[in-house]
């Protein structure tokens, strides 16, 4: 198998990784936590996700052909507390990763060195890529990050638990191909 595949085959992986990360937390919140904000600068979890639907939306519309920053985007406004109710917030969240998963579905091996743009700085798609990658995982660690003060003592780590560690790491050595606690990773 070929870099390129491999590639293509890691990035959707780990993409559906973390979206399935935050879908387990939002899973665990109240419609009124999404909606929560604790500083007069901050971003709701429903604000993160409005603007990750944006990016998205930018970016993998028209992926190969057009700027990822298009015309129609109005980027200042995502950041607006303009979203009202938990199944808005959720419509959001799939379109977003709808957009971005068929634009990569698409992608075949020879096109990752063919260039994109965004805001008129080229990149190769490989790079276009990697940056998106980064920047949805930083959001998502938001929104986990703001979801587990949310939750204080209510808490579920989707990840390994506090102090915890080494019997999960004892537990995933004697079932390698097993996952502990939900987790694959």
């Amino acid at each position: 198998m070929s870099i390129g595949i491999v590639y293509l085959k890691s990035v959707k992986k780990e993409l559906l990784h973390y979206k399935n990360l935050a879908e387990k937390v939002l899973a665990e919140l109240e419609p009124a936590q999404l909606f929560f904000v604790n500083k007069d600068e901050a971003n709701s979890i429903a604000t993160i996700i409005n603007h990750l639907n944006g990016n998205m939306l930018s970016r993998w519309t028209d992926f190969l052909t057009t700027d990822g920053e298009k015309l129609w985007r109005n980027r200042d406004k995502e950041f607006n507390n303009i979203l009202t109710d938990k199944e808005t917030v959720l419509a959001k969240w799939e379109e977003g990763w709808s957009c971005l998963f068929n634009s990569i579905n698409q992608l075949d091996e020879g096109q990752l060195d063919a260039i994109v743009f965004i805001r008129s700085e080229p990149h190769t798609v490989l790079e276009a890529i990697n940056r998106q990658l980064a920047h949805y995982c930083y959001h998502i660690g938001q929104i986990v990050y703001s979801a587990k003060q949310l939750k204080n003592s209510e808490w579920y780590s989707f990840s390994i638990q506090r102090n915890r560690s080494d019997e999960f790491n004892s537990n995933k050595f004697l079932n390698k191909n097993k996952p502990i606690d939900g987790l694959d990773w």
